[in-house]
């Protein structure tokens, strides 16, 4: 899946996104989406990356639960035949809720 593939299915979700946070001051209201591509398992051949494997987290904040996002969000992961782990946490200081899909791209 090609970056772009990413930024397509992103937009699907129908919030705004940007890759890794937004800058100081114009980050927009809940629910927004952070992404980034935080680590990389490729897979090595003849001394050389055969095929390349990256994992992508996707991080919905939102300010209350939100039951319709998440299935949306796990149904655009799984159109998209990505398999996904998922956790969930309340930050405090931020006063939301971060919910966090990784899957291998």
């Amino acid at each position: 899946m090609s970056h772009d593939d990413v930024l397509a299915m992103l937009e699907e979700a129908g919030v705004p996104y940007a890759y890794d946070h937004f800058a100081e001051g114009e980050s927009p209201e809940p629910p927004f989406i952070c992404f980034r591509y935080p680590r990389a398992d490729n897979f090595g051949a003849d001394n050389t990356v055969y095929a390349r494997s990256n994992e992508l987290d996707i991080e919905v904040y939102t300010d209350y639960k939100d039951p319709v996002l998440k299935e949306s969000i796990e149904e655009i992961l799984t159109d998209a035949e990505l398999y996904y782990k998922k956790s969930e946490v309340w930050i405090e200081s931020e006063k939301l809720y971060e919910v966090l899909y990784t899957v291998t791209v």
